[in-house]
C-alpha cells in the first residue's frame, strides 16, 4: 500500500515564510483595528512604531513616514485609535504588523479624556496659573505674528492692525495643522525671543499665534505640552489666537491673553489710532480751560490782594508808632530791673556779717581738728607697723647669723687673719685660733696635716666670699 501521498510537503524555511506571507496578506488585506496604543517610539527617521493592545492580545504596527505627516494629532501611550492598513508580514524573522494608512482616536471622548488628564498634569507645574500672566504693552512697536503666510488669518490681522493703529509686523512661516504644526509653533515662539533687542531684525513686543477655526483633531497640535511649555516660558507677552470663540486649547490657558478671533487678536494688540487722537485733542482742550481758568482765578486773588496794600507812607507810620511804643517799655523795664538788682544787692550785704564770719572759721577749724586726729592716727599705725617689720626682719637677721651656728657647737678656724674653711688647707704644727661663740678664741696646734708646700696659692672666689661672710666685724 503506497502511503507517500499522506506525508506533509516538504518546504525551505524560505518557501515556508513566503507561503505563510502571501497567505496572510492575500488572505486578509486591509484591516480596521481598534485598541488603545502599548507603545509608541518617534525615531530620526521619521516613522513610527508603535503596538495596539486590549485586555487579551497585542499587535505590532508602523506608520510610515510619508503617512506620519499628515496626522492631525501625536499619538501618546494610553489613548484609544482605530488604525486603518494593511496587514503585513516580515519574512526574515517570521513577524507580522500592521502597515498603517491612518489613525484617529476611538471617537472625541478618547481625545476629551486623555486632553482633560494632559491639562490637570500642566495646571500641577503652574502654567495655567494666573498670577504669572503680564499685561501687553500699551503700544508695541513690533509685533510677531506666528501663523501659516497664506490663508486669511494673516490678511485679518494686517488689515485690522491697518485701521486701529498701523504697526511693524514680523511673520514668522509656520504650519498651523498636522504633524508639523508644533514643532513650527514652538521653533517660531522660541525664535522671536532669541532676537536681540536693537538688533538687525527687531524684536517683537507682542506675538500673536492665531489660524482659522477647525475640528478637534485639526486643533489638537495646539493641546500638546511642548506647546504650552514654550509660550510659557516666553519673555515676550502672547496673544493666542486658536479658532474661534468656542474652541479652546491648551495654548489658550498658558498664553498671556486669549483672543476668540485672530481679528480680535489685532484688537487685544493696539488701541485704536483715531480714538487715542481723539482722546489726546480732548485733553489738550481741557488743560488748555484748566490752565485759563487757573489763570483767572489767580488775576482775580491778585486784584484783590492789591486793595488791600496800604500806601507805604501810612506803613511807616504804624510802624514808627510801634517803635515808640517799644522804646518806653524798654525803658521801664531797664529802670525796674535796675532797681531789682539794688535791693537783692543790699539784702546780700546785709546778710554778710563779721558773726557769720567767724562762725565760718570756727566751723573750719573744727573741721581742721578733725582731719588732724585722723593724719596723726594714720601716721602713728603706718610708724607702728614699719617698727613691727623691722622687728620681724632682724629676728630673720639674727636666727641666720653665724654666732647661732656657733652657739650649736661649731667653731670657726682663723689662721692669722684668715678663715681656714677646708683641711687641706691645714698643715702640721700649725698654729690657729678656734673661735667659739660668744667671740671667744682659744689657740690651738695642728699635730697631722697637709705637708708643707712651697708656695700657697690664693683661695678660691668662693672661699673668699665664704671668708668674708664669717669675717668678725
Amino acid at each position: 500500500m503506497d502511503t507517500r501521498s499522506n506525508e506533509p510537503s516538504e518546504y525551505s524555511v524560505s518557501e515556508l515564510s513566503q507561503k505563510i506571507k502571501r497567505h496572510l496578506e492575500d488572505g486578509i488585506g486591509a484591516v480596521r483595528v481598534r485598541g488603545e496604543l502599548g507603545k509608541v517610539a518617534t525615531p530620526p527617521s521619521g516613522h513610527i512604531y508603535l503596538s495596539l493592545k486590549d485586555d487579551k492580545s497585542v499587535i505590532d504596527g508602523v506608520i510610515w513616514r510619508s503617512n506620519a505627516r499628515a496626522l492631525s494629532f501625536k499619538p501618546e501611550i494610553g489613548l484609544e485609535v482605530i488604525a486603518t492598513g494593511q496587514l503585513r508580514t516580515y519574512a526574515p524573522q517570521s513577524k507580522y504588523q500592521i502597515s498603517i494608512d491612518s489613525i484617529t482616536p476611538a471617537g472625541e471622548g478618547a481625545l476629551m479624556a486623555m486632553l482633560e488628564k494632559r491639562k490637570r498634569k500642566l495646571a500641577e507645574q503652574g502654567l495655567f496659573s494666573e498670577e504669572r500672566k503680564r499685561e501687553l504693552p500699551f503700544l508695541p512697536q513690533t509685533i510677531g505674528v506666528v501663523t501659516s503666510p497664506v490663508g486669511a488669518v494673516i490678511h485679518d490681522i494686517l488689515h485690522r492692525l491697518g485701521g486701529r493703529f498701523p504697526r511693524h509686523v514680523l511673520l514668522w512661516p509656520a504650519q498651523m495643522q498636522g504633524e508639523k504644526c508644533a514643532a513650527d509653533v514652538v521653533t517660531a515662539v522660541r525664535g522671536f525671543n532669541a532676537l536681540k533687542s536693537g538688533g538687525d531684525i527687531p524684536r517683537p513686543d507682542i506675538i500673536i499665534v492665531a489660524r482659522g477655526g477647525g475640528s478637534l483633531e485639526d486643533l489638537w497640535p495646539f493641546n500638546e505640552e511642548e506647546i504650552v511649555q514654550a509660550v510659557a516660558a516666553s519673555d515676550i507677552p502672547v496673544i493666542s489666537a486658536i479658532g474661534h470663540e468656542s474652541d479652546t486649547t491648551l495654548i489658550d490657558l498658558a498664553a498671556d491673553k486669549r483672543a476668540p478671533t485672530p481679528t480680535a487678536a489685532a484688537e487685544f494688540a493696539v488701541p485704536v489710532r483715531s480714538e487715542l487722537l481723539e482722546t489726546v485733542g480732548d485733553l489738550a482742550r481741557r488743560l488748555h480751560l484748566a490752565n485759563t481758568r487757573r489763570l483767572e482765578t489767580a488775576a482775580e486773588r491778585l486784584n484783590q490782594s492789591a486793595r488791600h496794600i496800604r500806601r507805604a507812607s501810612d506803613i511807616l507810620s504804624l510802624l514808627s508808632q510801634r517803635f515808640d511804643n517799644v522804646e518806653g517799655r524798654l525803658k521801664r523795664a531797664f529802670a525796674h530791673g535796675h532797681e531789682i538788682q539794688v535791693e537783692r544787692f543790699a539784702s546780700l550785704r546785709a546778710r554778710i556779717s563779721l558773726h557769720a564770719l567767724r562762725k565760718q572759721l570756727d566751723t573750719a577749724g573744727e573741721r581742721f581738728d578733725a582731719v588732724k586726729t585722723r593724719v596723726n592716727r594714720g601716721v602713728h599705725a603706718m610708724l607702728s607697723d614699719m617698727n613691727k617689720r623691722i622687728e620681724t626682719q632682724g629676728n630673720l637677721l639674727e636666727a641666720f647669723s653665724h654666732q647661732r651656728v656657733l652657739e650649736r657647737g661649731f667653731v670657726l678656724v682663723w689662721d692669722g687673719a684668715n678663715l681656714v674653711p677646708k683641711a687641706e688647707q691645714t698643715r702640721t704644727g700649725m698654729e690657729v685660733a678656734l673661735e667659739f661663740a660668744g667671740n671667744k678664741r682659744v689657740k690651738a696646734t695642728i699635730e697631722s696635716g697637709s705637708p708643707a708646700k712651697p708656695k700657697e696659692k690664693p683661695a678660691p672666689k668662693a672661699d673668699k666670699e665664704q671668708e668674708n661672710l664669717f669675717k668678725k666685724p
